[in-house]
């Protein structure tokens, strides 16, 4: 397998990172490329983000992650969200679990992260240890000088609210595709 790279994708609340990595997650997947990693996608009811899940991008099996309310499982508190525990600890083995792979995402790495050292705490160190050809790592804007300090980020593309999904997918997928030759694969 080449070197690894490492790409920041940023930019802001609702600016479509998260459908970005799940198109860029197709895409490879129809190459027939090994796309593997967590996704974590919002739960909208009446307009209101409410809710985040997230999603085994190798096998598709998702679980609710985080609520606006500490009710239940979810009891963890990060900003206004609570955490289900044990989510997030599947969500971390799904992580250490995913190389080697072609495309390894990871939707997001936030505070639990990058500040507080939980969460999904092995991704750092799988991020570091490569066995992956190109990794998507979501991380928000404040976050990324100390994303930069913990990581050898190789690229940061930044999205927003300029493009369509397709546009953007149009734009990175070629990027992706010739940092990840079907010569260099696995």
């Amino acid at each position: 397998m080449k070197a690894t790279q490492v790409w920041m994708l940023t930019g802001e609340r609702g600016a479509g990172k998260t459908s970005l990595c799940r198109a860029l997650a197709v895409q490879a997947h129809q190459q027939g490329w090994d796309a593997a990693g967590v996704i974590s996608p919002a739960v909208f009811e009446n307009g209101g983000k409410t809710g985040i899940l997230v999603e085994d991008v190798r096998r598709g099996e998702s679980h609710p992650l985080a609520a606006l309310e500490a009710t239940g499982r979810f009891a963890l508190p990060v900003g206004k969200w609570f955490f289900d525990r044990t989510v997030l600890d599947w969500g971390d083995k799904v992580i250490a679990s995913s190389p080697p792979c072609d495309l390894l995402i990871v939707d997001e790495l936030g505070p639990l992260e990058l500040l507080q050292g939980g969460g999904w705490q092995s991704a750092p160190k799988v991020l570091r240890a490569g066995g992956y050809l190109l990794s998507l790592v979501v991380i928000c804007p404040e976050l990324q000088a100390l994303a930069r300090e913990m990581l050898n980020i190789s690229a940061t593309p930044t999205v927003d609210q300029s493009k369509s999904l397709e546009q953007w997918v149009h734009l990175y997928w070629p990027e992706i595709a010739a940092a990840c030759l079907p010569g260099s694969k696995r």
